[in-house]
């Protein structure tokens, strides 16, 4: 979903176009140096403002750059909300994890024992579709986002950006489109399988999907600056406006009111970067999942669609396994309307870092320049 996933954050680097200058080597910078540094780049990279922060154990780093309104000049806040896009799926996954632990649901379970007609016609057949292959994206489900008014052009998003969708309306979407391939035999991102997974929390559980999010992961971890708005298309102060760029060449959007729903259980929840660090943080030590479940989130296969970003990246149960110089961490990038966001932590837990950008740009050489940049930032933040 070219704005609002995670392959659409990663498949922005494929593809060659002009790299950012190379960052300095760590060496001996503070980490609030590299974060600085790192931020400052992609704000002169035509960002139009990052916000960042490093969790190293209970040492926290935070830093800003850039304005939070283009118009204004008002600067980044320190702390603001943005909506997360795909960081949701990992949100998600746990929940649909605690599920198996509690053994009321099982991985392998077919889609249409649980969610019966819902995955049916034009080839889909929920009877060979499981849980573990939509949380893990070896469904074949296409990915409608092309077919969403809102994220096709300037005009379609301020035409359509208040259209209101459900889980059961944008899974529908989908199945008019056959399947890219057999369930099992390849990976492809797609937006499908995390409504798919929404819908599957609500049919066990009896509540919906961001309700299980709160009480499971949200009230425990005192994450109190995470929800999910609904309908509601506006962001609490303080925030960063977001801006979007539909073409390239095209000028810069204002996409920050914006009703959500089209993302839902895909990407729909709006945090901050203190509450994502401590979130990651959390999961990385094992304190949200059983050990068996924690496995099987990181049981991993190789993300083939974005092996260009770089070699070796892997998909697990709604999180990334990124390799780098100091062995690897694990991740899941999103994306909104206007907003980018990148995180890693480390695969003890220890570290963690998450940053933003409020800018998203369609020219294929500043959008490769800007996530390069981003990339190499995270290395270097984990690798301290």
């Amino acid at each position: 979903m070219a704005a609002v996933t995670a392959g659409a954050v990663l498949a922005a680097a494929v593809g060659g176009g002009v790299a950012a200058a190379a960052p300095p080597a760590p060496d001996q910078r503070s980490t609030a140096t590299v974060l600085q540094d790192g931020l400052d780049d992609l704000h002169a990279l035509g960002v139009s403002g990052a916000q960042g922060v490093v969790r190293d154990g209970g040492r926290v780093t935070k830093a800003r750059s850039g304005v939070a309104d283009v118009d204004t000049g008002a600067p980044m806040p320190v702390d603001g909300y943005f909506r997360i896009g795909s960081e949701t799926k990992t949100f998600v996954s746990v929940v649909v994890l605690q599920l198996v632990g509690e053994g009321r649901i099982r991985l392998d379970d077919p889609i249409e024992r649980w969610l019966p007609g819902v995955i049916d016609g034009n080839g889909n057949d929920g009877r060979h579709v499981t849980v573990r292959q939509v949380l893990q994206h070896t469904s074949g489900l296409y990915d409608p986002t092309g077919d969403l008014d809102a994220l096709q052009s300037a005009d379609e998003f301020l035409a359509h950006r208040f259209d209101r969708y459900t889980e059961a309306q944008l899974v529908a979407m989908a199945i008019r489109h056959p399947p890219l391939f057999p369930a099992g035999t390849h990976w492809s991102y797609s937006n499908t399988n995390y409504l798919v997974a929404g819908m599957l929390i609500e049919r066990v559980t009896g509540h919906l999907w961001h309700t299980e999010v709160r009480s499971r992961i949200l009230r425990p971890l005192r994450l109190t600056h995470t929800f999910y708005p609904g309908d509601r298309p506006t962001l609490p102060q303080p925030h960063a406006e977001a801006y979007q760029q539909f073409a390239p060449g095209e000028p810069l959007v204002d996409t920050t009111v914006f009703n959500p729903t089209v993302a839902a259980s895909a990407g729909g929840l709006v945090s901050t970067t203190t509450d994502l660090a401590r979130f990651w943080q959390a999961l990385g030590r094992g304190q949200l999942l059983r050990p068996g479940q924690l496995a099987e989130l990181h049981r991993t296969v190789l993300a083939e669609t974005v092996q260009g970003v770089r070699p070796g990246i892997a998909y697990g149960l709604g999180i990334m396994w990124i390799p780098n110089r100091c062995g690897g961490y694990w991740a899941h990038f999103g994306d909104m309307p206007g907003v980018s966001t990148l995180n890693a932590v480390s695969p003890d837990g220890r570290r963690s870092t998450v940053f933003y950008r409020a800018t998203v740009l369609a020219d294929p050489d500043r959008a490769s320049a800007v996530m390069q940049r981003e990339m190499a930032l995270l290395d270097d933040l984990i690798c301290d």
